[in-house]
């Protein structure tokens, strides 16, 4: 019986790069594709699902999926893909613990490390963007443990691959949005989730680079808000009670619709918002033209990513052939949100 071995031999590439091409996984160049098709079919190549079930169940790969994702409704969809994406993997005996974390703690996510490393081979993790974080991804992956970063990265640790999108250019593309909707004059304030989180000061250091050149910018300032909706409500209040001049908000990560209740609340529905993620609370906003334009970061795809090279390095043995899988911030304004 020919093996993928045989065929990434005789093709000159990896093992992992046959399994994609032929299970239909995509991310392999159209010449190469080509190759292992044709020299498949000339050696009349027949996968051995069964077999390949049973090798799998006797690794007994288990999977930690650590997520902040309590209260936050852009994990929704990512977490719903990743659900049924292990529902697929369960026949090759891959198992998933799952864990959830409300806010950015970080002695709380270690904590919740802790209790996991000795049971799992694999841990996918949103990071808090802290030096304990930091050692203790780094005590997993000396330790044989495969890490994939997801939707936040933590770019000093010995993580594997990072899946997500690109923060710097999300703030950029804020800004420039900003600069095109709003008056010439701009004063703006700034919702984030937490400073110690990597992408936010990201889309931050992004948004302050555009508007850097802005004629006539003001930065009125900078609010964490946990990506709690209630806590982005309060904020955004006190932004335009203390500067009253105020006629923007960007919302760097969840906390569009606090935001846009509370510009609702005080009769101020004259400042521009522009959010992150098209959430139903966000759409409703836009609906209702409180929320101007938001920035789409494939949830769906970034879930399905993670578990996919998790399923191709814990069963198949092959690693990521990137150091990042980047998905594409999306402009979503309400003629396209429903897209």
């Amino acid at each position: 019986m020919v093996t993928i071995k045989q065929i990434a031999e005789l093709c000159g590439v990896s093992r992992g790069t046959v399994d994609r091409v032929l299970n239909k996984r995509g991310n392999v160049k159209p010449e190469k594709e080509k190759l292992i098709v044709e020299m498949a079919k000339k050696l009349n190549y027949r996968p051995n699902p069964a077999g390949k079930a049973l090798a799998a169940r006797k690794k007994h790969p288990v999977v930690g999926v650590l997520i902040a994702s309590e209260g936050v409704h852009f994990f929704d969809d990512m977490l719903t893909t990743m659900h049924h994406a292990a529902e697929r993997f369960s026949s090759y005996g891959m198992e998933v613990i799952w864990r959830s974390m409300k806010g950015f703690d970080a002695a709380e996510q270690c904590r919740i490390i802790d209790e996991l490393k000795d049971k799992i081979s694999g841990l996918i993790i949103n990071p808090v963007n802290d030096q304990q974080v930091i050692d203790k991804i780094n005590e997993c992956v000396d330790n044989g443990m495969f890490v994939v970063t997801i939707n936040n990265d933590v770019e000093s640790s010995r993580r594997h691959c990072y899946v997500g999108s690109d923060y710097l250019q999300g703030g950029r593309t804020a800004g420039a949005l900003l600069k095109m909707i709003c008056p010439t004059t701009l004063k703006a304030g700034v919702l984030l989730g937490s400073l110690n989180m990597l992408g936010h000061n990201q889309r931050l250091e992004g948004f302050q680079e555009v508007m850097h050149n802005h004629p006539d910018f003001t930065l009125l300032g900078v609010a964490e808000t946990a990506d709690d909706d209630l806590q982005a409500y309060e904020a955004a209040r006190s932004l335009i009670a203390d500067n009253p001049e105020i006629n923007a908000i960007f919302v760097v990560s969840s906390g569009g619709y606090g935001a846009a209740r509370a510009i609702q609340a005080v009769g101020r529905e004259d400042i521009t918002i522009v959010a992150f993620d098209t959430i139903p609370s966000t759409i409703d906003m836009m609906k209702k033209g409180l929320i101007k334009a938001a920035l789409y970061q494939h949830p769906h795809q970034q879930g399905r990513r993670a578990m996919q090279l998790m399923f191709d390095y814990l069963v198949n043995g092959s690693l990521p052939e990137k150091n990042a899988y980047i998905m594409r911030n999306e402009i979503r304004i309400l003629e396209n949100v429903a897209d």
